[in-house]
C-alpha cells in the first residue's frame, strides 16, 4: 500500500432477525420530533412501517412522515422536505428504505438549517455544510447503496438533466445508526432485487480497477466480489435464501463504507456515466450502471491490463496457462457478462429508455474524473454512450 490515511466510521450498525428492536435504545438518545422519511409506500404493504411506528410510538416521539420519495430523489422533492422538517423542529430523520431514502435524508441533514440553495451549495459547487446539520439514523429495506454507512448523497435535477453525487467529508452526516435485518429485504420484486445485486459489484469494481500498487484493500475486493457472486446465485434461483440475502446485505454495506478505498486510488467513472444516463431516462441505478459497465471497461482495459487479469484469476478462477494477459482479461471480463446476463440484468440503454438524442445530454451531465487507468474526453464518454445504447 503507497497511500496515506485515516479511517474512522462512526456508525453503529444492528444486524439480523429482530434488529428492529434495537431502535428502542437509539431513540433514547434524540429529542421528542421524528421524521419519517420512506418511499412508495411498500413498506406499508408489507408491515415493515407497522412495525417501525410501533417503536417509534412506544418511546414516546412525536412522528411527522415525509413519504414517496422516488428512486431517484429530485431537487423538488428535498425543497418539500426542508419546508417539513423546519415546520416540525425536527431532532432526528429516521429514513426506512433503501439509498434512495437514506441518500434524500442525507441531504436533508445539510439543508434544514441552510439557508443557501441545496442544489447550488452542495451538488453544483460541492460545499461543505456550514450550518447544524441533523441526526440521520436508517432502518435499510433494500441493498445496494451501502448509503447506510456512509456519507454520500445523489440527488437528480430533471430540469438541467443532471443527477449529481455529492460525498461530504464531515463525518457527522454518515448515518449514526443503521437496522440491517435481511428479513426485510425479501419481499423486493427480483428486478430491484438483481439491481441492487449489481450497484454492490460495481462498487467494488471501481474501487478496483485503479493503481498498480499491491495493497491490502485489493484483496478485500476480491473477496467480497466472490461473495457477491455466490451469494447472488442462490438468491436468483431462491429469493427466500435468507443465508444468501444475508450475504449480499453486509457484503453491500462493507462495499462502500470506505474501507477498501483506503490506501488507493478509485475509478469511479462507471458511476458518472450511469447516473448520467439516469437523469435523462429516470431509469433504475443499478441498471443503468450495467448497462454502461462493460463498454468502459473493455474501453479502459489495455490502459491496466494486469489488473484485469488479476480479476480474471482471483475472481472468476479463470487459469492462466496458455492465455497472453491480455487473453485473461478478456475472459475475466466475459465472465462478468455473463453472470450479468444469469442475474437477467439489463444490458443496454435502449432498453433503459435511452435514444440516440439524448447522448448530448448525457455526455455534457457526465462529470470526468481521475483516479482510474485513462481519463475520459468528451468523444470518448459520447462513444461509450454509443456503444451501450
Amino acid at each position: 500500500m503507497l497511500g496515506n490515511f485515516t479511517y474512522c466510521n462512526p456508525t453503529k450498525l444492528y444486524f439480523g432477525r429482530g434488529a428492529v428492536e434495537s431502535l428502542k435504545e437509539e431513540l433514547q438518545k434524540y429529542g421528542d420530533n421524528v421524521l419519517l422519511v420512506y418511499g412508495g409506500g411498500s413498506i406499508r404493504k408489507n408491515g415493515i412501517y407497522d412495525e417501525v411506528v410501533a417503536v417509534l410510538r412506544e418511546a414516546g416521539k412525536k412522528v411527522t412522515e415525509i413519504p414517496g420519495v422516488m428512486p431517484n430523489p429530485t431537487i423538488d422533492k428535498l425543497r418539500e422536505g426542508i419546508a417539513i422538517a423546519r415546520d416540525n423542529k425536527t431532532d432526528l430523520i429516521l429514513a426506512v428504505g433503501g439509498g434512495s431514502v437514506i441518500d434524500y435524508s442525507k441531504a436533508l441533514s445539510v439543508s434544514v438549517n441552510c439557508h443557501e440553495d441545496p442544489w447550488d451549495k452542495y451538488f453544483i459547487r460541492f460545499e461543505e455544510p456550514t450550518c447544524e446539520t441533523l441526526p440521520v439514523g436508517a432502518v435499510l429495506t433494500m441493498v445496494g447503496t451501502g448509503s447506510e454507512m456512509n456519507s454520500g448523497s445523489v440527488i437528480t435535477n430533471p430540469e438541467q438533466k443532471l443527477k449529481i453525487g455529492h460525498v461530504f467529508q464531515d463525518e457527522k452526516i454518515m448515518p449514526r445508526f443503521a437496522i440491517l435485518d435481511p428479513g426485510y429485504t425479501l419481499t423486493l420484486p427480483r428486478y430491484q432485487m438483481v439491481s441492487g445485486i449489481y450497484d454492490i459489484f460495481n462498487h467494488i469494481c471501481e474501487q478496483y480497477f485503479s493503481g498498480e500498487d499491491d495493497n491490502t484493500s485489493d484483496y478485500i475486493s476480491e473477496g467480497l466480489m466472490r461473495s457477491v457472486v455466490h451469494s447472488s446465485r442462490i438468491a436468483v434461483k431462491d429469493p427466500q435464501d435468507y443465508e444468501a440475502r444475508s450475504n449480499i446485505m453486509w457484503t453491500a454495506t462493507w462495499a462502500l463504507n470506505t474501507l477498501i478505498a483506503k490506501g488507493k486510488s478509485t475509478d469511479w467513472m462507471v458511476h458518472m456515466l450511469g447516473q448520467s444516463a439516469g437523469a435523462c431516462t429516470n431509469a433504475t441505478h443499478g441498471m443503468t450502471l450495467a448497462a454502461v459497465s462493460l463498454p468502459y471497461y473493455r474501453h479502459i482495459m489495455n490502459d491496466g491490463l494486469p489488473k484485469f487479469a488479476r480479476f480474471a484469476a482471483n475472481v472468476w478462477d479463470i487459469p492462466s496457462e496458455g492465455k497472453t494477459e491480455k487473453e485473461m482479461a478478456e475472459a475475466g471480463l466475459s465472465a462478468m457478462e455473463s453472470w450479468m446476463k444469469e442475474l437477467g440484468l439489463v444490458m443496454n440503454l435502449t432498453d433503459l429508455g435511452a435514444t440516440e438524442e439524448m447522448i448530448p445530454d448525457m455526455v455534457k451531465g457526465t462529470i470526468v474524473l481521475d483516479g482510474g487507468y485513462r481519463k475520459l474526453d468528451g468523444a470518448e464518454i459520447e462513444e461509450i454512450f454509443r456503444e451501450s445504447l
